[in-house]
């Protein structure tokens, strides 16, 4: 596994080329699924902050940064977004920046990433039921065009339906399949994780197999249903405000940083 410091550096200098100080980067994929293999690229993910000309000028700020270089021979991914592009996603319910932002992964972090964490559990509903219906479709889709049928499509099937569930359930963002199968205990899910972690060989499913993995899709789309329905999650978010004054002291906190910088540069000439 690459270290954290070293990845740390790599973020460091990717990100201070574009002058975008980080608020948070989190590791995503599989890693933070619970099922990487060796080989497995390492997806960086988080939220930047605009410098205070960017974001009020003439000229197109730069809200999406995305860069990517090899380490070690591992392939490094690394996309963050603005803050106010990424507190619109909140808001959006988009359950990919919810599990960015709660990832245990923590590559780079900040005060002001602790403050959004407590904030997000505001944007928690219950209809980010939807996200996960949505997304588990795609990837059974994909999976069941495949010949032959590979694993590691029908890991993120099931990682994503059992975390909707969760979600549902409990209000709490939780990606890791070997946690989240501590509490459903499905009985295939560590051999097909093992058959994943041993290559690429050993990743397809017999014929066999295939029925039983689609019942178990139905039944815990059914499930992901059922939890939706008896949820006790609200209908709406409750975070909006508290968003909005976080991005105004970030904004100013960094307009201050850049007029005190600038004058002191002015200073030294």
């Amino acid at each position: 596994m690459v270290r954290e410091m070293e990845i740390d550096e790599h973020v460091r200098a990717a990100m201070g080329e574009g002058g975008y100080p980080l608020l948070f980067a989190t590791v995503s994929g599989a890693h933070l699924y619970g099922f990487p293999s060796p080989d497995s690229d390492y997806d960086l993910r988080g939220a930047h902050v605009l410098p205070a000309p960017e974001v009020m000028g003439l000229f197109p700020a730069s809200e999406t940064v995305e860069m990517t270089w090899e380490q070690d021979g591992l392939e490094i991914d690394l996309v963050t977004h603005d803050i106010k592009k990424f507190f619109k996603l909140l808001l959006k319910k988009n359950g990919y920046v919810l599990e960015q932002l709660y990832s245990p992964l923590v590559v780079q972090t900040s005060p002001e990433h602790g403050e959004l964490k407590q904030i997000a559990s505001g944007c928690v509903t219950r209809s980010h039921s939807h996200h996960y219906f949505g997304f588990a479709n795609t990837q059974w889709r994909l999976f069941a065009k495949e010949s032959p049928r590979r694993v590691k499509p029908l890991l993120y099937v099931y990682r994503v339906l059992l975390t909707g569930i969760y979600l549902m359930r409990t209000g709490n963002v939780e990606a890791n399949l070997v946690r989240l199968n501590d509490e459903f205990k499905l009985p295939y899910i560590p051999e097909l994780i093992a058959r994943k972690l041993e290559g690429p060989e050993k990743g397809a499913l017999k014929n066999g197999d295939i029925a039983l993995h689609e019942q178990e899709y139905n039944r815990l789309r059914s499930e992901l249903q059922a939890a939706y329905e008896a949820s006790t999650l609200p209908e709406s978010e409750s975070c909006g405000h508290a968003l909005d004054d976080l991005l105004v002291r970030i904004r100013l906190k960094s307009a201050l940083e850049h007029s005190h910088s600038r004058h002191g540069i002015e200073r030294a000439s």
